[in-house]
């Protein structure tokens, strides 16, 4: 699978063959879907509370205009398993614990966020999404000064507080405090937010941002969740996936459209302030014999599903 070729990737060892994307895109679109959407339709599923998530759409300005780090996660993996996607993940609870901070307040976070009154859950999301950024990009957000960011994140001693991140045997802002760093909320502009369909068993209320790369530093593949990472021009990444070549989830395709027009990264960041940031939430309704599974604001993404006990989804 191949994302074009304007696109520079880091590969590791070939992961199992992925799912097969649909034959009219690649959107992601597993095969429980149909009956746990009648499931919810009957009453007989209670969803899931969606975990408070963060990712990043880390950009980097090319001759060809600006390009994003994406990966692809492996196919083994439960939730989106062959599925390319940004640097991103869970809360982790101690992220809102005190650390060094610049940028905007967080109760300025917290309205942007739509979290307005709840600094803590507001540098929580913030924090997610600068961690999540150096746990699987290698790629850290933060600096010794509230105007500095670190150049170099390579060598053994950043690879070891790396991996006790990922371990969680290590606190992010502990992490931070250690070294002397300071969080730098300033380099992240908030861009979206979508939350995990209902009938979906895992469940994700997940804060989209935009950074750049900060000059000096490199990503690389240091997640375990995935096979590939690949730098592509949004715009690229978009036609692989409607040529059923790159496999990807709603908000994935959807936020790479967005940010896919702006001709630099900084011009993306300074669009992103008038974005609206309302959440996103799939609806499946009963329409005579079949069940509409849509998303608000994006009609690319609506399925028919027949209400028998078998048959494939349908755009």
């Amino acid at each position: 699978m191949s994302p074009g070729p304007s696109a520079s990737s880091s590969v590791s060892p070939a992961s199992p063959t992925p799912p097969t994307p649909p034959a009219a895109n690649g959107q992601w679109y597993p095969a429980e879907w149909p009956d746990r959407i009648r499931a919810l339709a009957a009453g007989e599923l209670t969803p899931v509370a969606p975990r408070r998530a963060a990712t990043v759409l880390l950009l980097r300005d090319g001759a060809d205009g600006p390009a994003v780090h994406m990966l692809r996660r492996r196919a083994s993996m439960a939730f989106a398993g062959g599925a390319y996607a940004y640097p991103g993940g869970a809360v982790d609870p101690r992220d809102d614990r005190p650390v060094a901070w610049a940028g905007p307040a967080r109760d300025v976070w917290a309205e942007r966020l739509g979290l307005a009154g709840d600094g803590a859950a507001a540098q929580a999301i913030v924090c997610a999404a600068v961690r999540e950024t150096f746990e699987e990009a290698g790629v850290l957000l933060a600096g010794p000064t509230a105007d500095t960011v670190v150049a170099d994140t390579s060598g053994d001693d950043w690879e070891a507080d790396r991996a006790a991140l990922v371990d969680r045997e290590l606190s992010f802002t502990d992490f931070l405090s250690r070294r002397g760093l300071v969080l730098r909320s300033d380099l992240l502009r908030g861009w979206a937010r979508w939350i995990t369909p209902e009938f979906e068993a895992r469940r994700y209320d997940t804060w989209f941002f935009v950074a750049v790369l900060p000059e000096g530093q490199r990503t690389r593949n240091a997640s375990t969740e995935a096979d590939r990472t690949v730098w592509i021009r949004p715009q690229d990444a978009a036609d692989g996936y409607d040529k059923g070549e790159l496999l990807m989830m709603p908000p994935t395709i959807a936020t790479l459209r967005q940010v896919a027009p702006y001709g630099t990264a900084a011009e993306a960041l300074a669009a992103a302030e008038r974005l609206d940031l309302t959440p996103v939430l799939a609806r499946a309704s009963l329409v005579g014999e079949e069940i509409v599974l849509s998303w608000p604001g994006h009609d690319e993404f609506t399925k028919h599903v027949p209400t028998g006990p078998t048959g494939g989804a349908t755009s």
